[in-house]
């Protein structure tokens, strides 16, 4: 940041100039070269003062994607109560995020996992893609360890329960702005109860997603090309992976886990 003191008395406080913007320090340049000889000196003198503010003065910018709007309004609230971190913009849908993080570039972007059209681990996606730098912390009321597994693979720097933002999401959002990962307390529990379970093959939830649509062994099997007896043994996998006692029940878990989604 430049600090501009031209135009002003002795005495008044200085005026700050963002130096990332060409065109604001070009009008500091030209106010002193086309001043009259007159003020040049005393201009001369205040440009001396110039001073480059450190970058972690400026306020964090962050883009809040979610669509409730109440929760939107809320975040909004809570960030105009902090002097070091600010509303850069808010998007009520994945594919509004897409089109607006260009233009807003923000430095952290919350971002909600379920919405109508495009979830937000595909905008998060897309956004990357483009901008490998972006920070994204995932807000949500899913906090299967899957689910979290899945968004911190993508490329989201922490996941954040929703039930937790009035006390956790300052911290966060500077954790992330930090360059450091960080997942809450509730969801970290979640990820340690399942850090040494044997997980699913690719296999044996494509099995699983079946089951979840209501098919027979059979229909499975014919699905996936496979015999009936390669399905039962998948599904004895599924069961003692997941600890079901019976198929209605290990889809009950994968979905509270966040290993599968119903379509």
């Amino acid at each position: 940041m430049i600090t501009n003191t031209d135009g002003l008395a002795d005495g008044e406080t200085s005026l700050p100039v963002d130096r990332g913007h060409p065109a604001a320090v070009a009008n500091l340049l030209n106010g002193l070269i086309e001043s009259e000889p007159i003020n040049r000196d005393r201009k001369l003198k205040a440009y001396t003062r110039i001073t480059l503010m450190p970058e972690q003065s400026r306020p964090i910018r962050v883009l809040v994607v979610d669509d409730h709007p109440l929760l939107r309004q809320g975040i909004a609230a809570l960030i105009a109560a902090e002097s070091d971190v600010t509303l850069a913009g808010a998007c009520s849908s994945a594919r509004e995020a897409i089109q607006q993080f260009p233009q807003l570039r923000p430095d952290v972007t919350l971002m909600d996992l379920q919405m109508p059209e495009m979830g937000g681990l595909d905008a998060l996606i897309a956004i990357r893609r483009q901008f490998p730098d972006a920070r994204f912390v995932i807000l949500t009321t899913y906090t299967g360890d899957a689910h979290v597994v899945r968004a911190m693979k993508a490329g989201a720097a922490a996941y954040l329960a929703k039930d937790a933002v009035p006390e956790e999401l300052m911290g966060t959002i500077r954790t992330v702005h930090a360059g450091r990962k960080t997942v809450s307390p509730q969801v970290a529990v979640k990820l340690a109860a399942h850090a040494t379970d044997d997980p699913l093959t690719p296999a044996e939830i494509d099995v699983l997603r079946l089951i979840a649509g209501g098919n027979t062994n059979k229909l499975i099997g014919d699905q996936l090309h496979i015999t009936e007896d390669t399905v039962k043994a998948r599904v004895k996998n599924i069961l003692s992976k997941l600890g079901a006692h019976d198929r209605t029940h290990a889809v009950t878990i994968a979905l509270k886990r966040g290993i599968i989604e119903l379509s």
